[in-house]
């Protein structure tokens, strides 16, 4: 797999609802336009937890729920690991890049590590991996207890690393011991959030005749969930394209997936549907049917009715401006009302 930035932004999903995960993403970097020199933040069961950059140089909650950790000094000791860190991963892109014949330019570095735990199984999977410039760098084997370099140029940090039996000791302390410790604690703290469900809105689009219809699902939680296309109720792979899980600014998940209906006939349009399934909950259905596809082209019905009610309009506002023409004209030659002439008050006036 390789460590990509793009990794950073989204991370990485989990297959089963019942496998709670913790992982970090640590990233240095050198001569990156608009970006901090080093990020790290962590998430569990796919939610970030907490952030701490090189300008802020602070460690900070981003769930209302990590703001209750009731350890003494919390903070301060992530902002303190966050820190040493800092330094670490700038000092490694100085020694790598000689390794690689390189001086300056943009360079980046990054440390993806973490635990999955099965809470029903007790299983316990834990990785760490570094990467250099997008490639895979430098990996730990938690069963031989050994660092695996899939480049070369990591083969002195492998030799060293694998002879220090005091970094081993404390790789598998962390591994075996820590990590999973701090997971199950988080899950606690987080449990009336992490392991809430919500069911998304699904909706069909289309951008145009020809393009494909997207089923699109958003706001659900948590982010294990399958939406996919059927035909005929069953599974419905051909023309099919299944775009990734993306996270929500409320801290809730979006998907979609396309079918390419330009080969499907209008009479078969109704044997397709999209299904989004989430464990725990009645799956939501929603039909191919031509009148439910949201598209934001004008239907030729509706441009139609609009022109109509224009023309009614100024036809009314024709009428209106003639008639009013028509009625000053007539009572500028028509003699004053009795009533309303001032001559005839004041000729009622005298008399009395």
């Amino acid at each position: 797999m390789k460590i990509l930035l793009l990794l950073v932004l989204l991370g990485i999903h989990s297959a089963s609802a019942r496998i709670h995960s913790l992982k970090y993403f640590f990233t240095g970097s050198s001569e990156v336009p608009n970006f901090p020199q080093f990020v790290a933040f962590g998430l569990v069961d796919d939610v970030q937890i907490d952030h701490y950059d090189s300008n802020t140089m602070r460690a900070e909650p981003k769930q209302d729920w990590m703001r209750k950790i009731t350890e003494p000094h919390y903070w301060e000791s992530q902002t303190g690991m966050a820190l040493d860190s800092q330094q670490r991963f700038k000092a490694s892109i100085e020694n790598i890049k000689p390794r690689f014949n390189q001086t300056g330019g943009v360079h980046v570095f990054q440390l993806i590590f973490g635990c999955d735990w099965d809470d029903e199984t007790g299983k316990l999977n834990s990785y760490q991996q570094y990467g250099y410039d997008g490639e895979d760098f430098i990996v730990f084997d938690l069963k031989t207890e050994t660092w695996i370099a899939p480049s070369s140029q990591a083969f002195f940090l492998k030799n060293k690393w694998d002879a220090d039996e005091a970094v081993l000791a404390e790789q598998k302390y962390y591994h075996t011991q820590y990590c999973p410790y701090w997971l199950k604690k988080y899950v606690e703290y987080g449990k009336s959030s992490l392991q809430r469900t919500e069911l998304p809105s699904v909706s069909l689009l289309q951008k145009s005749p020809s393009s494909p219809v997207t089923c699109h699902a958003t706001g659900f939680y948590p982010n294990k969930a399958v939406l996919s296309w059927r035909k005929d109720g069953e599974d419905h792979h051909e023309d099919v394209d299944h775009g990734e899980t993306l996270p929500n600014h409320d801290g809730t998940f979006q998907m979609s997936t396309d079918l390419r209906v330009s080969s499907i006939p209008p009479e078969d349009w109704r044997k397709y549907d999209c299904v989004f399934q989430l464990s725990g909950v009645e799956d939501v259905v929603k039909v191919l049917d031509k009148d439910a596809v949201q598209s934001n082209r004008e239907k030729p019905m509706d441009t139609t009715i609009i022109i109509i009610v224009a023309v009614v309009v100024l036809i009314v506002i024709i009428f209106a401006a003639a008639a009013f023409l028509l009625y000053r004209r007539f009572s500028a030659k028509s003699a004053p009302s009795p009533a309303s002439s001032t001559e005839v008050q004041q000729l009622n006036t005298e008399r009395e």
